[in-house]
C-alpha cells in the first residue's frame, strides 16, 4: 500500500539521486493498481527513516535507472521516471518543474505558457481553479498530455499550500523553479482606502510571498542536499512600486517595497541550501486584466481614486501612463519572461530586484 506521506518526503531526495548533466528527472507517484509499461524496474530497500547516504549507495549499486523505468521504495511507493529532453532552445530551463502562482491570468499565465515553451514541467497554482485548468489544458494540447498541472491554491493559507506542494510532489517529485507571481492591488487614498482592503492586498502580496517560500524552499532543500551541484530557483514578480512609491496606491506599493525586503533576506538565508531568490519588477501590464477589468481593474480604480488629474475615462488613464514610459508603451509578458529566465539561467546572481519597466523606473 502506498504511504503518500513518506512518497512525499522521499521524492525530491530520489530525484537528487537521480541528477544527471541534463538535470533532475521528472518521478511521479504510481497508484497502487497502476502497472504500465516499464523499460526497466529497480527496488530501493529503505524506510520512511533511512538516511540519504543509504540510499545513495543502493542506487549506486543498482546501476541506471533510464527514461520510463519504475522505481520501486520497498514498501513505501513506486514511481516512474521521465528524463529531460536535452534541449537547446530552453538551457536550463529545460526539464524543470516549475510552479507558477496566480497563473490562471494575466503575467502569471503568460510566464506559464513560456515556461512549457522552453521545456518546463509546468504546475498553474491559482484560487481561480477553473481559469488554471483551462490554462493547463491549453498547455497540455500544444505539448501533449501531463505537461501542465492545475492546482487550486490561496497563496497566503498555510494548509492550502501545503496541499498544493504534496499534488506538485505527486505528480513531479520536486520543484525546481517557483514563481511567486499572485498577487493584488486595491487604490486609493489614506482616507478613502479601509483597513479590510489594506489587510487583503497585505495577505496576497506579502504573506502570500512568505507562504510560498516557506512551503517550497524545503522541496528544494532536499534536492540540492542529494544533487549539491544543482542550484533551484526562487522568483518573485514584483512591481516597479516596490522599487518607487506610488501616489494613492500605498497598500500595494508597500506590500511590494516589504517584497523586496523579503527577497533580500531570503537569499541570505537560502543561498546555503542551493537556491537562488530574485525579483523581476515589471512596468505597468495596460493589457493585462490586473488594468482592463472593467470593474475592479487598476484604470476604473485610478480613474474613480483621482490618481490622474483631468482624466474623465479610463483611456484618458491609460495614455497618461504610456507617456510615462520613455519606450512608450506598457510592459509585455514577454519582457518579464525574459528576465525571469536570466535569473534562472545566471549562476551567480541572487538577491536582486531586476526592473522591467521601458526606463520608468531607474536604479541609482
Amino acid at each position: 500500500m502506498t504511504d503518500v506521506a513518506a512518497a512525499r518526503a522521499w521524492a525530491p531526495y530520489l530525484r537528487g539521486l537521480l541528477a544527471d548533466d541534463r538535470g533532475l528527472p521528472r518521478l511521479s507517484l504510481l497508484c497502487d493498481q497502476e502497472e504500465g509499461a516499464a523499460t526497466h524496474r529497480l527496488t530501493l530497500a529503505v524506510s520512511p527513516d533511512d538516511e540519504l547516504p543509504r540510499a545513495r549507495d543502493q542506487l549506486a549499486r543498482l546501476g541506471d535507472c533510464p527514461d520510463g523505468a519504475v522505481l520501486e521504495l520497498s514498501g513505501i511507493a513506486r514511481f516512474r521516471v521521465e528524463r529531460p529532453v536535452s534541449s537547446i532552445g530552453g538551457g536550463r530551463l529545460t526539464g524543470r518543474v516549475a510552479l507558477v502562482t496566480g497563473a490562471a491570468q494575466g503575467f502569471g499565465r503568460e510566464i506559464a505558457r513560456e515556461l512549457a515553451e522552453l521545456g518546463c514541467w509546468v504546475v498553474l497554482a491559482d484560487l481561480n481553479d477553473d481559469g488554471a485548468r483551462e490554462a493547463a489544458r491549453q498547455i497540455d494540447a500544444a505539448h501533449g498530455a501531463g505537461r501542465a498541472l492545475a492546482v487550486r491554491l490561496d497563496v497566503a493559507d498555510v494548509d492550502s499550500f501545503a496541499d498544493a506542494v504534496g499534488r506538485v510532489l505527486d505528480g513531479f517529485g520536486g520543484i525546481d523553479l517557483l514563481v511567486s507571481n499572485a498577487g493584488i492591488a486595491r487604490a486609493g487614498s489614506l482616507s478613502s482606502l479601509g483597513p479590510d482592503d489594506f489587510d487583503l492586498v497585505t495577505r496576497v502580496n506579502y504573506r502570500g510571498y512568505y507562504v510560498a517560500v516557506r512551503s517550497v524552499a524545503p522541496v528544494m532543500a532536499a534536492q540540492h542536499a542529494a544533487a549539491p551541484e544543482h542550484w533551484f530557483d526562487i522568483v518573485e514578480i514584483n512591481s516597479k512600486s516596490g522599487l518607487a512609491g506610488s501616489k494613492r496606491n500605498f497598500a500595494y506599493a508597500g506590500s511590494k517595497f516589504g517584497g523586496i525586503g523579503l527577497t533580500q533576506s531570503f537569499a541570505l538565508e537560502l543561498v546555503e541550501q542551493g537556491i537562488k531568490v530574485n525579483a523581476v519588477c515589471p512596468g505597468n501590464y495596460l493589457d493585462g486584466p490586473l488594468w482592463t477589468d472593467p470593474e475592479r481593474g487598476l484604470l476604473r480604480q485610478y480613474l474613480d481614486a483621482g490618481k490622474v488629474p483631468g482624466a474623465t475615462t479610463t483611456d484618458d488613464v491609460r495614455r497618461h501612463y504610456e507617456a510615462q514610459v520613455p519606450m512608450g508603451r506598457g510592459c509585455l509578458p514577454v519582457d518579464v519572461m525574459r528576465a525571469v529566465r536570466y535569473c534562472v539561467e545566471q549562476g551567480y546572481e541572487t538577491g536582486q530586484a531586476i526592473p522591467v519597466t521601458g526606463g520608468q523606473t531607474m536604479l541609482n
